[in-house]
């Protein structure tokens, strides 16, 4: 799989607090590739052969929405594969869907069985198109109708779990009272808040953003001898062991292992467009 078969696309502004990126990518060769965790919902398109998972013993649909996940998992397809991908901010695919994230989590659920007839409708638009810069327009046009629709309360609502994620994005290991706290909302209220909008916990998604975290550190050390201990401290883990242990429970691997197999690379705390 080389990098000149992926594209990267910018969401318009009025996207932009919603979406991360779209890309796209189309090969022909055979594929094989370990994925971790990013801390962010998917939507995907497949306008060729859809990928299998193993770890979910699941072949994804041609139109599959992909939830929050815990734990590391292959992508296998056989080759001619075809898809866009709509990455979403943690917190904001529901307000789309107009249902909760969190009845995704550490599934791949066919974009079908939702019953949504204007997703359907993008899906027979986008695979009847062969050019991509026009499929991604078609999308933006869905999602844009979509918060036409959204009320002012929902809105409201996302803004407050969207504060508490940057929160955590700088500070990962904050505790689910400070978020609260931000938020605006009880203890109660909040973890109810952020599991219907991220798809996940408060305390489960902060482990996900330390190991992202530390990706990152990986990543922009990338050639240099790595020191654990300073990217335990940087990342928010309580001391090194409980870095490799983490680190180990989200991607297979310790740290030092994963640099014999592959270059970190943090989608969380990368942006490629």
């Amino acid at each position: 799989m080389h990098q000149d078969d992926f594209r990267f696309y910018k969401p318009c502004k009025l996207l932009q607090s919603y979406v991360r990126y779209y890309w796209a990518f189309k090969s022909n060769q055979r594929l094989n590739t370990l994925t971790f965790p990013i801390g962010c919902p998917q939507i995907i398109f497949h306008k060729q052969t859809p990928l299998y998972i193993p770890e979910l013993n699941t072949t994804q649909d041609v139109l599959t929405i992909s939830g929050q996940v815990n734990f590391s998992s292959h992508l296998y397809a056989t080759g001619n594969t075809e898809m866009i991908v709509v990455v979403f901010h943690p917190h904001a695919m529901s307000m789309f869907l107009n249902i909760p994230t969190s009845l995704f989590y550490n599934q791949e659920v066919s974009g079908y069985s939702l019953e949504n007839k204007s997703l359907n409708e993008l899906a027979i638009r986008i695979f009847d198109c062969e050019n991509n810069s026009i499929c991604i327009s078609y999308i933006e046009k869905w999602l844009l109708s979509q918060i036409d629709d959204n009320s002012a309360n929902t809105t409201y609502r996302i803004e407050r779990i969207d504060a508490a994620v940057q929160q955590i994005y700088i500070t990962p290991q904050i505790s689910v009272n400070e978020l609260s706290s931000i938020a605006c909302l009880s203890k109660k209220q909040f973890e109810r808040l952020f599991h219907s909008f991220v798809g996940i916990n408060p305390k489960e998604y902060t482990r996900i953003v330390r190991f992202q975290k530390a990706l990152a550190q990986m990543q922009h050390q990338a050639g240099k001898e790595i020191n654990q201990a300073q990217i335990a401290y940087t990342s928010g883990y309580a001391d090194q062991s409980h870095f490799i242990r983490e680190f180990k429970k989200f991607c297979g691997y310790t740290p030092l292992s994963l640099l014999k197999v592959s270059n970190p690379y943090s989608d969380l705390f990368t942006n490629p467009v």
